[in-house]
């Protein structure tokens, strides 16, 4: 079937795929964050502004 350095060489990939999977969903999910914080910000920013008008 597999020779040792097959072995150690799939779980290698493996490990790098798991890593790079992972830190691609940590990334992803700061991004949303922080334009969900933008866009949070946003509408304050213009609620305030209307309130100060009136």
């Amino acid at each position: 079937m597999f020779e040792f350095h097959q072995y150690l060489g799939f779980l290698g990939f493996l490990t790098v795929l798991t890593i790079g999977f992972w830190l691609m969903m940590f990334l992803v999910s700061f991004v949303f964050y922080w334009l969900g914080g933008a866009t949070v910000e946003l509408i304050k920013e213009k609620r305030a502004n209307r309130n100060s008008e009136n």
